[in-house]
């Protein structure tokens, strides 16, 4: 498997695109590499995906702002940006927040730890994560924390392992605005799409992509599932966000991304449909109150 050093422990999907894997092949049956240090086979030979939730302290605290030769700060892109992805990166930022399990605190992650995102769906203040997340906490303690800096020990509602899905719930007193849902069935590819959440700990977090396609076959442990692909920048720490379309609405929980030999983001990252969410959500809500 692709390791990422200091974005903690590896975990699936792995990659299994019928279009890219005709014959079956996954890269984990790839050839080993030959003495020479190289790998043979085609590119699956080293492309993996990894779940994007656990930031390391090291890698967290070694973010650097790029700067110009003159000293000032990096020129921002010319490219003009819809003024429909702004209004909806607005509306969706205060919805979102930073979840802490197992003693992680804000911006790292100690071993037995993980830190990851997570958002409201409604006015009881359940709020929806990854559970490959609380499994990297260890079943410890799990603090949210919110868009203002507040914290909130957060309850478990309930966690679907086959679904690396999770509920948590906040007190009241939070208030958090829930996200509104895209329709089941209403994505489409080459749609703008923005990912929110927490990456290497940096809270309230969006970067922009497009939908690259519906219903990639991906493995998430030993369960197949369908993801939403996209190439809206996801790593570490956005785990348990919302992928959100251009109305602001959720069209998927951002789970994994995809590496080459454990090189970080290359711009192929996955989500779990708003569908399957729902229907997940609905069911633990219903159980656990």
């Amino acid at each position: 498997m692709a390791v990422q050093t200091g974005l903690g422990e590896p975990r699936g999907p792995w990659f299994i695109s019928p279009e890219l894997d005709p014959d079956g092949r996954g890269w984990w049956d790839a050839p080993e590499r030959d003495p020479g240090g190289r790998r043979p086979g085609r590119l699956l030979a080293v492309l993996g995906v990894v779940a994007v939730s656990a930031v390391s302290g090291a890698l967290a605290g070694g973010v650097v702002a790029s700067r110009d030769g003159a000293g000032g700060p990096a020129a921002a892109s010319a490219a003009p940006v819809p003024a429909e992805l702004v209004t909806a990166a607005e509306r969706t930022v205060p919805g979102v927040v930073s979840v802490l399990a197992g003693g992680a605190t804000s911006g790292s992650a100690t071993s037995g730890s993980a830190t990851g995102s997570g958002f409201a769906v409604d006015d009881q203040q359940h709020l929806i994560t990854n559970d490959h997340i609380l499994a990297k906490g260890g079943g410890g303690p799990v603090t949210v924390e919110l868009p203002d800096g507040r914290r909130f020990a957060a309850e478990v509602v309930g966690r679907e392992p086959r679904s690396d899905l999770a509920v948590l719930k906040v007190p009241a007193s939070a208030g958090l605005t829930p996200l509104p849902l895209a329709k089941p069935g209403a994505t489409r590819v080459g749609e703008p799409v923005l990912a929110v959440g927490s990456p290497l700990g940096l809270a309230g977090t969006v970067t922009a992509g497009i939908v690259s396609a519906l219903d990639r076959q991906v493995r998430l442990g030993n369960n197949r599932h369908s993801a939403v692909q996209t190439d809206a920048s996801i790593n570490p720490g956005n785990s348990g966000g919302p992928l959100v379309n251009a109305r602001g609405e959720v069209v998927g929980v951002n789970t994994a991304i995809a590496t080459i030999d454990g090189n970080g983001s290359i711009g192929i990252g996955f989500a779990i449909p708003i569908d399957q969410v729902q229907q997940t959500a609905d069911t633990i809500i219903g159980k656990g109150g």
